[in-house]
């Protein structure tokens, strides 16, 4: 058991969850130390019944943390890491502004637990996107190697945090009503509606979204030719992220040979009938730490093409499990006298 692990942005609605993993899963700490801006530390944190103290973030916020999970702004996460890397904390963190830094491991427990030894007192959790995505692929690529992905993603409001929910509520009522719609967190309406760019425009014509989940998987599975190709859409959903997925490998797989590979992989639920009308659905997943698999079949434009249809939800595995995942591994090393690798 470790003495105490941190929790950066604990007021944010990932930071609730990762907390209230933390308290669920009974994560082997002696303390839980919630750390947030001057803006919402100090007021009454309620979280499993439980009232909680909420710390303003400062640099000496990390003296005797062993580990912080970090749920912040890119901004904030450029800030409070090094504070914590300085005085022996190791960090995990949700932001993407590590990500893609040769020395940072991208981690999903599932998949690539190995790179957490390599650490260097920093260790990144992926985009939501990416996670469904490539644990989907990691028993495909053990069992016959992923050539290509083209991915489809239908990504829920809440992926834009509690502002975006509030406004496809308000939205949705004002646009069955017949009333104007108030835009303020997305370009467009999203109400009955589909947004077809995620992120800031890049070069080539791609969204920053999108080459996250081209680079983030090339990282994690540590393979530089897998070609991947996504398209990123917000959907006038609250929560849990959808995506349509295909992959083709280098050896052909059966659509029973993957369903099957699927169904022993960690961390993965197969709901796959479509005679019965059986497969996943964001209304069904939502609150759930797994990944959901369905509509799995073989693809006849393409030799060794398996399809299928996946869902999760953006903020437990997406985020906030897939953290606490990499912390509860942190901890069993560290229990065991492991070091944590320093610089």
């Amino acid at each position: 058991m470790i003495d105490t692990i941190a929790v950066v942005g604990a007021t944010g609605a990932v930071g609730r969850i990762i907390v209230e993993s933390l308290l669920a899963r009974q994560f082997p700490a002696r303390r839980i130390k919630l750390l947030a801006s001057p803006r919402t530390a100090g007021k009454p944190f309620v979280v499993a019944g439980a009232t909680m103290d909420v710390e303003v973030l400062r640099p000496e916020s990390f003296e005797g943390v062993q580990i912080a999970i970090g749920s912040t702004p890119d901004e904030v996460a450029a800030e409070f890491v090094p504070w914590a890397v300085e005085r022996g904390t190791v960090v995990v963190d949700e932001s993407g502004y590590f990500r893609m830094r040769p020395d940072v491991p991208l981690v999903i427990p599932e998949v690539n637990p190995g790179d957490i030894d390599r650490h260097k007192g920093l260790i990144a959790s992926p985009n939501c996107s990416t996670t469904q995505m490539v644990m989907v692929m990691k028993p495909l690529h053990d069992a016959a190697r992923v050539k290509r992905v083209i991915v489809s993603t239908y990504q829920a409001v809440s992926g834009a945090g509690l502002a975006a929910t509030s406004e496809l509520r308000d939205a949705t009522a004002a646009w069955l009503e017949g009333r104007g719609e108030v835009k303020s967190v997305f370009s467009h309406p999203i109400a009955a509606n589909l947004i077809p760019q995620i992120g800031s425009p890049r070069p080539g014509g791609s969204t920053s979204e999108e080459l996250k989940m081209v680079h983030e998987t090339r990282k994690i599975l540590g393979d530089e030719s897998i070609g991947v190709c996504a398209t990123c859409i917000r959907v006038p959903v609250a929560n849990c992220h959808s995506e349509s997925i295909l992959i083709e490998t280098e050896r052909k797989l059966s659509a029973a040979e993957a369903r099957r590979l699927l169904e022993n992989a960690p961390g993965i639920v197969v709901i796959d009938d479509l005679d019965s009308k059986l497969y996943p659905l964001p209304r069904d997943c939502s609150g759930r730490d797994e990944v959901f698999v369905g509509r799995i079949r073989e693809d006849d434009s393409s030799p060794c093409g398996i399809a299928l249809w996946c869902v999760s939800d953006n903020l437990r595995k997406g985020a906030a499990t897939n953290a606490v995942q990499i912390a509860e591994h942190l901890a069993a090393r560290m229990a065991r006298g492991g070091v944590p690798v320093r610089p």
